[in-house]
């Protein structure tokens, strides 16, 4: 077999090479060591260095994987059964908390067990006017209120939500960040689904029967205030995920990006990529519709 057929897409490409040139077609392969930014391929002869981008080492996870380790609980409605599906359950709010990384506070809601004598402990996204000792409702008979939850075939048009299910009992995807909300567009009773609009103004259909929290998130505003200084980004990130600070492809060198290398920092060619494109090529404007600034008013599709 081939080196050329053996290895990886990247090694084509001789700028991906650190030392010993391109490979021949003909050389045999003896070992191959992948670890989490290079590839060494040893040879008959020499030694041949492969160094991954910085977007194909995160897909391999690793250090770049989200930071959990403080987080209160999973953000979620409450498993959805025969008491929400046709009448509602009521619940209190014993206490509203921060959680490390996430721009919303969360509303820790205590519901009583309908079949046993216990209690069940939620953690709900907190929308803006809810308190502690509110009481929240769930369910199909619930009242159009701040807080409470129910199916968005229940809800009037031109209703504000958030934490909107995508499918039915998946307990939340839509509309969770600090200020966002979901506006109902329309409803389509003979085919079950109901029409909403995303924060990003995209159109969107789902279920009818998919729960909604009435409100919007709480936390709105965040991002109106700057950094100013780059140890509060630091902060930010630290319990995010490893993202910051980002360097640029421009100011790598070319065994480390794309658009690295060069008597001064520039691209060098276009900066937009074929969707289809191998490996180690894909970056910049990846498959992109249109570039340049954006003028005029945008026209969303119906």
């Amino acid at each position: 077999m081939t080196v050329q057929h053996y290895l990886h897409p990247a090694i084509r490409n001789p700028r991906n090479f650190a030392f010993g040139g391109p490979t021949k077609q003909k050389s045999e392969a003896i070992a191959v060591q992948l670890t989490c930014s290079r590839l060494s391929i040893v040879t008959n002869s020499r030694v041949v260095l492969i160094v991954l981008i910085r977007n194909q080492r995160k897909g391999r996870g690793s250090i770049f994987t989200a930071n959990t380790r403080l987080n209160k609980a999973p953000a979620k409605f409450r498993n959805l059964d025969y008491a929400e599906r046709h009448g509602y359950v009521r619940g209190v709010v014993k206490d509203i908390i921060h959680d490390a990384g996430r721009g919303a506070p969360l509303a820790q809601v205590v519901f009583r067990d309908p079949y046993k004598f216990k209690q069940h402990t939620e953690t709900f996204i907190a929308n803006e006017g809810m308190y502690t000792g509110q009481f929240i409702y769930a369910g199909k008979k619930a009242a159009l209120t701040v807080g409470n939850v129910l199916p968005l075939g229940s809800m009037p048009e031109g209703t504000v939500v958030s934490n909107v299910e995508t499918k039915i009992g998946d307990r939340g995807t839509l509309g969770r960040t600090s200020g966002n909300y979901i506006t109902i567009v329309g409803h389509n009773p003979d085919e079950g689904k109901t029409r909403i609009k995303l924060p990003s103004g995209a159109k969107k259909v789902v279920h009818s029967e998919a729960r909604g929290m009435i409100g919007i998130v709480a936390g709105g505003g965040r991002t109106d205030k700057p950094l100013l200084k780059a140890s509060r980004a630091k902060h930010k990130f630290a319990v995010k995920r490893n993202s910051w600070p980002k360097t640029r492809g421009v100011a790598m060198n070319p065994v480390d990006h794309p658009h690295g290398g060069g008597n001064h920092q520039h691209i060098g060619k276009a900066s937009t990529i074929s969707r289809y494109a191998a490996q180690g090529q894909k970056a910049g404007l990846i498959a992109a519709r249109r570039t340049g600034l954006l003028r005029g008013t945008q026209k969303v599709k119906e």
